[in-house]
């Protein structure tokens, strides 16, 4: 699953997969919101991205699309 997060005052969002379900990304988003702390959050390959929740403009869920290589037919 493709989580893309956009983050004040930074002019790219941070993009990552995670193997976690969009509920549990949505669970642990809202957690951190409401406890006005980090966001924490840990990438299919196991590196962790920490980001203060204050400092979130937005969360974007959306699943995984595996998209076409090479040379394709119509």
């Amino acid at each position: 699953m493709e989580v893309k997060i956009g983050v004040q005052y930074a002019p790219r969002e941070l993009t990552l997969e995670s193997a976690q379900t969009p509920a549990e990304v949505e669970q642990l988003v809202a957690e951190a919101m409401e406890k006005d702390g980090v966001l924490s959050l840990t990438d299919e390959k196991g590196r962790k991205v920490i980001i203060p929740i204050a400092k979130v403009a937005y969360v974007e869920i959306a699943e995984s699309s595996t998209r076409p290589f090479g040379f394709t037919t119509r």
